[in-house]
């Protein structure tokens, strides 16, 4: 386990400590810094002690472990992270004790960490590689790390709490739990050879930077106004189409003209046109600023149509993501890794107003901030695990590359064509709406072709 695996997987254990640590700042009144590094200290060392426990623990039973390690991290980070998930829809707001006695803290502390105890055993099946020393030593320096990540978002959160209240709990929540389910299943597609291809396994993480894009467009739920006023509305639809189109024609659709291959590039561009025309119709989802309701007839309530409408923007999205990192890790003529991480950064910037589009109409329409902030959060957690599924689709078959490329690009045309175009054409802002696509269209092809330049 490396680096990045370990920050990812310290931010992801520390959402519970963060949640209550904002519950804390709410209850007090005005904390001062000796609270805020208090309860920094008290669940970052708890945090870091579970895993080193865990981890003792499950040295005694390595010859055990050693058999079924992957599957085993697999189901432990993937329970601990569908818990969380779970508790971010259903469960109620976190119990505290008013101060920051030893008795309320150390309650507080445990009840935070104790899933981290079955992390440490994962410590054992997929040791902690950082250093060129011992297995413990590494241990040690990975807890230590979890330990200071949960200190930093424990402090944090008090403040946050302070400031804003509980805001961000359940989309935290539920981010962090898709973070160590993702971490799960890398462990375990590591396990079944599906991944030998990549040099380095953490690149696999590129995926989620589309998901932080959507998390903080989220996030924009607590300071926008309820509704979102025309203007606004027609620059974010502007920006978020003119990217996707750019990404269609001259990342996705371009490498096959560019190798002659027209045929590959039309047919599957249509066959994306058609396939993204299919999920339109078969998944019900509103669109909210064209009021069109499409989908299979349906009572499901209004918040969820508009998040399923969302969800189908992430389809192709995530499709494109994992073709272009399949085609660059299996070192490609037509893909290169900058050209793949350069359509994903593209995607996670459209990301945001995306998810402003989605969380705002939702709170409109009654939902809670809080609430709205999860469930836009939620909606982008389907582009990772897309992801992941067409990377190892075309590494094992990579003759389909150009061909799924041209796919995605019909696809994600589509919705630039369906939706964005329309929405942003709405109203007196029209004009705002076009000159907005126009730039980050450009802006977009620049970046692709920034080699060139």
């Amino acid at each position: 386990m490396g680096l990045i695996e370990l920050l990812l997987l310290g931010i992801g254990l520390s959402m519970d400590a963060f949640a209550v640590s904002i519950c804390k700042g709410i209850e007090t009144k005005k904390a001062n810094l000796k609270q805020v590094l208090l309860c920094g200290i008290w669940f970052g060392f708890f945090q870091g002690l579970m895993p080193f426990t865990g981890y003792v623990l499950g040295s005694k039973l390595e010859f055990i472990i050693n058999k079924i390690a992957p599957w085993l991290a697999f189901v432990l980070l993937s329970i601990i992270g569908i818990n969380m998930i779970r508790e971010a829809f259903f469960s109620e707001e976190e119990e505290t004790r008013a101060g920051f006695d030893v008795r309320s803290m150390f309650i507080l502390a445990v009840a935070t960490s104790i899933d981290a105890l079955a992390v440490g055993i994962t410590f054992v099946a997929v040791p902690v590689s950082l250093i060129d020393a011992p297995e413990l030593i590494n241990t040690v320096i990975g807890c230590l790390i979890i330990m200071a990540t949960t200190f930093v978002f424990s402090c944090l959160g008090v403040r946050i709490g302070n400031a804003f209240g509980t805001r961000f709990k359940s989309g935290a929540e539920a981010a962090g739990g898709f973070v160590l389910v993702f971490i799960g299943l890398k462990i375990l597609l590591e396990h079944l050879g599906l991944l030998e291809f990549m040099d380095n396994g953490d690149v696999l993480f590129g995926l989620l930077i589309p998901l932080l894009g959507t998390v903080l467009g989220s996030s924009l739920v607590f300071v926008t106004e309820k509704e979102i006023k025309d203007g606004f509305k027609s620059v974010m639809m502007g920006m978020a189409g003119g990217i996707m189109m750019a990404c269609s024609m001259w990342t996705l659709l371009y490498p096959s003209i560019l190798q002659g291959k027209i045929t590959v590039a039309a047919v599957g561009f249509i066959l994306g046109i058609g396939f993204q025309y299919l999920l339109d119709k078969i998944v019900p989802h509103t669109h909210v600023f064209i009021n069109a309701e499409e989908g299979l007839s349906n009572r499901l309530k209004y918040s969820f149509k508009v998040m399923l409408s969302e969800v189908i923007h992430h389809v192709p999205e995530g499709m494109a993501i994992g073709i272009m990192f399949a085609g660059a890790l299996n070192k490609s003529d037509e893909v290169s890794l900058a050209a793949a991480f350069a359509l994903t950064i593209g995607i996670s910037v459209q990301n945001i107003p995306e998810a402003i589009i989605v969380s705002a109409p939702i709170r409109s329409g009654g939902e809670e901030k809080s609430k709205s902030f999860l469930m836009g959060v939620v909606s982008g957690i389907i582009e990772p695990l897309i992801g992941i599924l067409m990377l190892m689709i075309v590494t094992a078959f990579p003759g389909i590359l150009l061909f799924t490329m041209s796919l995605a690009g019909g696809a994600i045309a589509f919705l630039v064509i369906e939706e964005n175009i329309p929405s942003m054409n709405t109203g007196k802002h029209s004009d705002k709406g076009t000159i907005s696509f126009a730039f980050f269209f450009c802006l977009m092809m620049l970046i692709t072709f920034s080699n060139l330049v």
